[in-house]
């Protein structure tokens, strides 16, 4: 029996673009109970190549839980706690300061002092040192950045993670790896046919991701610390499309045509090991595992309408697990096991939803004319998705309570398909 997926074609499609560029992030949302902060210029920083606390206020701004205070005006930038006038930055309603310096080694390296200081308590909260190389730059900031968001917020911070997403520019297609920031951009896979749907393994080190090269979707995993041809590990007869890792990185589900319409497999990293675990007559796909790697998540149209079902990993009976609307797709769960992020078509607009999996609570996050592909960030907080502006696709991340958003971009191109990396060293 034929059945168009015409519920999965709306990730295949690319707009018009060209230029090669970073993203460039635009804040389009407020978020609230954002702790005020002031990160100084450290003290002897203009020895580095680059500002380091330029990035990391841009780190911290950019997340939405704080809102960086001007700190031009300063007689004596301090380095040491010691030097602080902490009644001309109460004044001034800073909560939090961050302290530093920084210098030249002879061997060539940097060092990077830090202090985290509470402002109303004239206290230290916590220190750090960090020695680098002209080239991480970047890098030790983001560091620094998670070092700040974790001691205020008791969360981890991913400004030192990575994303993965596909840039359109004219004929040719990228596959791009960036810092979180979207900055630091480098191209993985450089291809003149469609790329689609980058899976990081949950260590970090390799992407799974669909190709057309040879005029049909095949199934490729690359590793990020190599420079060989990337290894097709699902070629078979139709389509072979919608990778998802399990979290031991040991196991792939994908959607596969071969035996007629669009059903899930599991197979091995490598490809080998190659099962069937859904059976049905309809269009099975977008797989996605749970933390715990016990159950997958998935889009199904068997009920007559595209929604969310739940299998346990190993194939069994799926469960619906969404009911409200007609259309609901791309099932994303949050690093904790406890949220559903979606997309979901409302009054003719696909917008991205999320539903407390305890409580069964949903809440629309965006107000857009076609989000698509959520990914969360490592630490549950934020979901990077992509959308439509002015008819260009750009990448938009909002917090997972809605209140905070932003935007990134490429000027004149078309930017699809994000993926989240976890935490380093995972």
């Amino acid at each position: 029996m034929k059945r168009t997926a015409t519920f999965f074609a709306a990730s295949v499609v690319f707009l018009a673009g060209a230029a090669r560029a970073q993203l460039t992030i635009e804040i389009t949302g407020g978020g609230a109970n954002q702790i005020p902060i002031a990160v100084l210029p450290f003290a002897g920083e203009s020895a580095l190549p680059q500002s380091i606390t330029e990035i990391v206020e841009q780190d911290l701004s950019g997340s939405g839980r704080f809102r960086a205070l001007f700190v031009g005006g300063i007689t004596r930038v301090p380095a040491e706690i010691s030097q602080v006038d902490f009644a001309e930055w109460r004044s001034r309603l800073a909560d939090a300061m961050v302290i530093g310096q920084a210098q030249r080694l002879p061997d060539g390296k940097f060092e990077v002092r830090l202090r985290l200081l509470d402002v109303p308590k004239q206290s230290q909260i916590g220190s750090s040192v960090y020695t680098l190389p002209a080239g991480q730059i970047r890098l030790t900031a983001h560091k620094i950045a998670d070092f700040i968001y974790e001691k205020l917020t008791g969360e981890r911070g991913v400004f030192g993670t990575r994303i993965a997403y596909v840039v359109k520019q004219g004929a040719r297609f990228e596959l791009r790896v960036a810092d979180a920031d979207g900055q630091n951009a480098q191209p993985m896979v450089i291809s003149a046919e469609p790329i689609m749907s980058p899976a990081w393994s949950p260590d970090g080190t390799r992407l799974a991701y669909v190709s057309f090269q040879n005029k049909k979707p095949i199934l490729f995993v690359q590793s990020l610390s190599a420079s060989k041809q990337p290894a097709p590990v699902a070629n078979y007869r139709g389509s072979n499309s919608a990778p998802a890792w399990s979290p031991d990185g040991r196991q792939l589900a994908a959607v596969l045509t071969k035996d007629g319409s669009s059903q899930i497999y599991l197979m091995n990293a490598d490809g080998t090991n190659l099962r069937r675990i859904s059976f049905s007559e309809f269009i099975d796909t977008e797989p996605f595992f749970t933390p715990d790697g016990q159950s997958i998540y998935f889009t199904s149209d068997r009920g007559g309408s595209p929604q969310i079902y739940r299998m346990p990993a190993s194939g069994g009976e799926p469960i619906r697990v969404t009911f409200e609307g007609d259309y609901n797709v791309s099932p994303r769960v949050s690093p904790d096991g406890k949220t559903l992020a979606y997309i979901s078509r409302i009054s003719g607009r696909f917008q991205l939803m999320v539903m407390d999996l305890e409580s069964k609570q949903v809440q629309i996050l965006t107000d857009g004319q076609r989000d698509e592909s959520p990914t969360f960030a490592p630490n549950g907080r934020t979901i990077l998705y992509a959308t439509d502006v002015d008819n260009r696709g750009v990448l938009a991340a909002v917090s997972s309570d809605g209140r905070f958003k932003r935007r990134l971009s490429v000027q004149a191109a078309d930017v699809r398909e994000p993926s989240w990396g976890p935490f380093p060293g995972n």
